[in-house]
């Protein structure tokens, strides 16, 4: 067996400790991945696989540019994959064998800090999940690009982690190999995320001034997993790490992870993105850091009333005070992300550019804390009293960099002339000195008389005199030492070139190395001063969501809402990406009243009309409200709603394998054992997964239970119109339904709830809206007349006749009602068609002519008419 070269054995020995990870080992000008990371690397990347020989099988081998590394790494990241950074750690010129070389940094998907592989707008946040023996779990988070640390304390089992860690989204995991297979299968595959395993728990009292909250053994050992984990992967500087936060999960309104799917808070469900999400409609913000403090915001809403009414106190002054809201806004746009760069800042990747972009963020607080002190009150005086300008930062920054410094920091051209005494001398020297250069080539032009001498310089050589060939007779001053002879020329030196180079040379590199030092030192004398940034950063943040909370409802004509225990009640309330979505002014407002005497609304209407987006306007409402931002709607008095549970949609768990029935039933029940009386619960066509009378029987049976046993107010909207019977048997159930009519054979639909329950479901109008074909639209019609037909005379006794319904759909038989009647159809029953008239005069009499408009008055007298036919 042929033996592996010494530098392929290194690589095998490094690769064997990062068995989870890319290797991407240096190899001069690139990073080279051989064996099973080149094959698959390849694949991956798109690059071209190729072979090194070695042992008895070629070595399948692929690289990527040292230069152009980033792009690569990003693709592998996205995908979930880790890269292992390997670089020499030696000169090569002094290395005896092999170069030394060590992996100096992982990259995993949670611990990204090159901007170009980071959301600007999200956090990149990677958790930590330990399992102790009482049962409980401790979720810690981190994003290493900010420097922000949390945890949580979860007691209510294994569902709780999984709600949490789908609230909170995290890209990678870091977990005890000990977890439960089961538990790690979950993780994977319901969240979608790369798991790591960290077991060393031992705290490191490097980072004892991070753990100051920390009061109790659970949270210690959470923590320090993931910064035990964290710091072995970085091998670098984390002084920008913030102290760690413990999220008192009961300061906020939990939303549960059908509640935030269901939503759409921060994704919409059909394009996995932004766009088209409550975040979408709100975000108003200029900064990036706002940003991401507002999608924080929206998924913890507050409970303290204290605080939500302080938030709504600065969006209100802000929305009065247009002028300055807009010179506020203009002052942001110069704020760069401040938490990042404090973060760059630590790690030791932040160049010259990125502290010219801290310097002029930092150069804006004054106008914005100007700005703030000209609205007395008391909220944003507040705001305004935390900026603390860091002067001796923006003055450090002033005086030291260069206005348009390059990328590099290796190559000069950083550092402002005046600040540095030595840098001064050899920029002088080296400035001279070229200018010295310039002169000689003059002076050796006239003592030759070769006009085409000329005086150059290369990296090699250094620099010289070229004389062409056909001039090397008018050479006749021993002062020319031949240095390198070309195709068409000679090239010289003298003792006096040699001796300006030296000196020219000399102060060029010594410039370039000493100004490299300095920028170290203005770096490091930053780092100190971090925590104040990042304060700057928070606060900035937060003035940035409220000026765009004030915005949005300047432009969307939002009200600022009020709070009362137990009540709900919304007048002319919108959905707020509905409204945006439609953009044509069609939007139908409508109310919402739910009390102590009515907490259950139990609403009808057919499909398409708009009952799930009544229900979902509701908890956004009410989750806009406890954010601190005005709400959708021309006024509103909300309670503090503690949770908010859904049901709206229908989508398989094709991953876990359950049906949609199932996953109905499993949100069901997690709003049944969660919900409290101060809860919202949404709940929308429960039961209508299974046969007819199973899903009825199903859906009263909750309707009461919830009525019976948890009293939290709920919005329930359903097609079994049998359960519109229970307004008179549950005290706290109200009908609603969505007003629908008919017109020349097709429903209208008006989107407008109004009290009552729905008389008609239009199942059939709304396939004939979908444009099925005609043939199949008259045979449905024919069915359901029959069905009806059929219903009606078991319910007065009749022996049965006629045609027998399809077997398919013998327990349909209440799911839907119809307009469709055949017209001149003669009514061979007279007591039937007495009682029709006699029912229609009483209804006829009940109605309050003078309370309708026309038009409400025209469709009345449409449908009693159509009645009596």
């Amino acid at each position: 067996m042929a033996k592996l070269t010494p530098m392929m054995q290194q690589y095998i020995e490094i690769k064997s400790q990062y068995k989870d990870a890319f290797l991407f080992y240096r190899l001069g000008d690139f990073y080279e991945l051989f064996y099973e990371d080149a094959t698959k690397a390849a694949g991956e990347l798109e690059i071209t696989l190729t072979k090194r020989a070695g042992g008895n099988e070629p070595i399948p081998m692929c690289g990527v540019p040292y230069h152009s590394a980033e792009n690569y790494i990003k693709i592998l990241i996205d995908k979930g994959y880790k890269v292992a950074i390997c670089e020499q750690v030696e000169d090569p010129k002094t290395a005896k064998g092999v170069v030394k070389r060590e992996v100096v940094q992982m990259i995993t998907p949670g611990t990204v800090m090159e901007s170009n592989m980071l959301v600007e707008g999200e956090n990149n946040y990677i958790g930590s999940l330990s399992h102790f023996e009482d049962g409980s779990f401790v979720i810690a988070y981190n994003d290493l690009s900010t420097g922000e640390n949390r945890l949580a304390l979860l007691e209510d089992g294994w569902d709780s982690v999984i709600h949490e860690f789908y609230h909170q989204p995290v890209k990678e995991i870091v977990i005890s190999s000990n977890l439960p297979e089961e538990m790690q299968t979950q993780l994977r595959e319901r969240l979608q995320v790369t798991l790591s395993y960290q077991d060393e728990v031992n705290f490191n009292a490097e980072f004892r001034d991070l753990s100051e909250n920390l009061n109790e053994e659970r949270l210690m050992k959470a923590f320090s997993r993931l910064l035990n984990y964290i710091q072995s992967t970085q091998k670098r500087s984390l002084d920008h790490l913030q102290p760690a936060e413990v999220i008192e999960l009961k300061q906020y309104m939990s939303l549960d992870m059908y509640s935030k799917r269901n939503l759409e808070l921060t994704e919409s469900i059909m394009k996995k993105s932004k766009h088209g999400s409550l975040l979408w409609v709100l975000d108003k913000t200029v900064t990036a850091m706002g940003a991401r403090m507002l999608k924080k915001w929206l998924e913890r809403p507050l409970l303290n009333q204290t605080k939500i009414n302080r938030r709504l106190e600065v969006v209100q002054t802000f929305l009065n005070a247009f002028m300055e809201r807009e010179s506020l806004r203009e002052s942001l746009k110069s704020v760069y992300d401040l938490e990042r760069l404090s973060g760059r800042i630590a790690f030791g990747n932040v160049n010259a550019r990125d502290l010219i972009q801290l310097k002029q963020s930092l150069q804006r607080i004054p106008a914005i804390k100007e700005t703030l002190e000209q609205l007395d009150v008391p909220e944003v005086t507040d705001l305004a009293n935390s900026l603390i300008y860091p002067d001796y930062i923006v003055d450090l920054l002033e005086k030291s960099l260069a206005e348009e410094p390059p990328l590099s920091i290796k190559e000069g051209a950083l550092i402002k002339e005046g600040y540095h005494e030595e840098l001064d001398k050899y920029r002088d020297a080296s400035k001279n000195g070229k200018q010295w250069i310039a002169s000689l080539e003059q002076k050796e032009r006239e003592l030759t008389g070769i006009k085409s001498l000329k005086i150059g310089y290369n990296r090699v050589f250094g620099y010289y005199i070229e004389v062409t060939k056909a001039n090397l007779h008018l050479l006749s001053d021993d002062r020319y030492d031949r240095k390198q002879t070309l195709a068409n020329a000679e090239r010289f030196i003298t003792p006096e070139l040699k001796e300006k180079e030296t000196l020219i040379l000399e102060a060029e590199e010594k410039s370039v190395e000493l100004e490299y030092d300095l920028f170290i030192q203005i770096r490091e004398r930053i780092k100190q001063d971090i925590p104040i940034i990042q304060q700057l950063a928070q606060i900035i943040s937060e003035i940035d969501v409220l000026q765009g909370f004030a915005t949005i409802s300047e432009e969307n004509n939002y009200k600022r809402p009020s709070f009362q225990k137990g009540v709900f009640s919304v007048e002319g309330g919108r959905h707020p990406v509905v409204e945006q979505v439609m953009k044509n002014g069609t939007y139908v407002p409508n109310d919402v009243q739910l009390d102590q005497d009515n907490q259950m609304l139990l609403i009808t209407g057919p499909n398409m009309s708009g009952k799930s987006t009544y229900m979902r306007q509701a908890a956004l409402i009410a989750i806009m409200g406890q954010t601190g931002c005005f709400i959708p709607a021309e006024s509103g008095i909300l309670p503090i709603f503690d949770q908010i549970f859904t049901r709206i949609g229908a989508a398989d768990d094709l991953v876990s394998g359950q049906s949609t029935f199932m996953v109905e039933m499993l949100e069901a029940r997690h709003a049944i054992q969660h919900a409290t009386e101060n809860s919202l619960i949404l709940l929308d066509e429960i039961g209508r997964g299974t046969s007819t009378y199973d899903g009825m029987a199903l859906a009263q049976a909750i309707v009461e239970y919830i009525h019976d046993h948890i009293g939290a107010k709920t919005l329930f909207s359903t097609h079994y119109h049998e359960l519109t019977a229970l307004e008179s048997s549950l005290i706290h159930l109200k009908n609603i339904h969505v007003r629908a009519e008919e017109h020349e054979g097709n429903v209208v639909f008006l989107h407008q709830i109004k009290e009552g329950a729905a008389d008609q479901s239009y199942g059939i109008h709304v396939a004939k809206l979908a444009d099925l074909p005609d043939e199949l639209i008259s045979r449905a019609s024919v069915i359901l007349e029959g069905l009806e037909s059929s219903d009606t005379k078991e319910n007065n006794k009749e022996p049965e006749k006629g045609p027998e319904p399809l077997p398919a759909l013998e327990e349909s038989q209440s799911d839907q009602l119809s307009f469709f009647v055949e017209e001149g159809k003669k009514e061979t029953d007279s007591a039937k068609l007495n009682n029709k008239e006699s029912a229609a005069i009483d209804e006829l009499k009940s109605l309050n002519i003078l309370e309708m408009n026309p038009l409400e008055a025209m469709n009345e007298l449409y449908r009693l008419q159509k009645q009596l036919k």
